[in-house]
């Protein structure tokens, strides 16, 4: 909608208008600067809709700038400071609520409040990682309601909207490690014959309790993450889905046998390697240090300095190279 021109009416000039309105005898000039107040209302709720103004730019639109005071040189400066009339309540009250009404609007307007410098270099509400970055994210498409691209725009009447590229917002949520969905099935029973009727599964629920997704969840928080079964099972257990250590255990040893076939298959691999490659590196077995102390006991009753026996504790891994 287009802004109206502008036009001035003074008090006096108001109050002769409506006097002739009260006796049913407007002016062609009276119904002109009607039709233009008409305007100025429509185009100020139009605006007030569809743009965020302040009490400070409403009041500059409507009445226009007012004007700046001039700086009194310093040698023309009166030497007591001019005593200034302290504001009335109302005029106090007005007052705050331009300040605050247009410090925030001005504040979301201004270009600083759209799109603040940040420190490092990196534009502002991406953080260390950008938004490509999130690959395994949920795309979930949010569209306009009530626009669509053909439409003419409600803004200028004259346009058509296009589509551009989306805008991406991400929004990280947390679960547990496992989460578990309960099917309620319905059972009904017939009260001649007894006979009980259960709804059936929906297809995407599977014959197993816990799924190929669920399992290899645990064989990386056990085996890649390094948590302890006892620890994730109190994790569990605090949000409402409790695994036991030893069902962990059970589901993790079925991951494990469906690699047998890749390990077969690396194991025939290797037996065709010309170059063996080995690696020995200490270890601790606690099963080992008692049996150790026996046998340098021994070896020290015999007056030896050292046991005949290899104490020592070693994980030897062999590498094939195939040339």
């Amino acid at each position: 909608m287009k802004q109206p021109e502008s036009f001035t009416l003074s008090t006096e000039e108001g109050e002769a208008i409506l006097a002739r309105l009260s006796i049913y005898a407007p002016s062609r000039s009276d119904c002109e600067i009607l039709m233009q107040v008409m305007r100025w209302y429509f185009w100020l709720i139009f605006a007030l809709q569809e743009a965020k103004l302040s009490l400070r730019r409403l009041r500059t639109i409507l009445f226009g700038k007012s004007p700046s005071p001039q700086e009194v040189p310093e040698s023309e400066a009166p030497a007591t400071p001019i005593e200034t009339p302290e504001p009335t309540a109302a005029e106090a009250e007005v007052a705050r609520v331009d300040a605050v009404a247009g410090g925030e609007a001005d504040s979301q307007n201004s270009p600083e409040a759209v799109s603040p410098k940040a420190k490092g270099g990196h534009p502002a509400g991406t953080g260390r990682l950008g938004a490509d970055a999130d690959v395994g994210a949920e795309r979930i498409e949010c569209r306009h309601e009530e626009l669509a691209p053909g439409q003419r725009c409600p803004v200028c009447g004259q346009g058509t909207l296009y589509e551009l590229p989306p805008g991406v917002e991400i929004r990280v949520d947390g679960h547990a490690l496992l989460s578990a969905l309960r099917y309620e099935l319905q059972k009904l029973r017939c009260s001649a014959c007894g006979q009980i009727f259960t709804a059936p599964l929906p297809r995407e629920a599977g014959a197993e309790k816990y799924s190929p997704r669920a399992r290899a969840v645990l064989m990386v928080s056990r085996y890649y993450l390094g948590l302890p079964f006892y620890r994730v099972a109190g994790y569990q257990a605090m949000l409402g889905v409790p695994v036991p250590d030893s069902t962990q255990w059970d589901q993790i040893e079925k991951v494990g046998d469906c690699c047998y076939v890749v390990f077969e298959y690396l194991e025939s691999v290797a037996a065709q390697g010309e170059l063996i490659y080995q690696d020995d590196t200490t270890v601790r077995i606690l099963s080992l240090f008692k049996e150790n102390q026996q046998l340098r006991a021994q070896a020290a009753a015999q007056g030896l300095s050292r046991a005949k026996e290899r104490t020592g504790m070693f994980t030897t891994a062999l590498g094939p190279v195939k040339k």
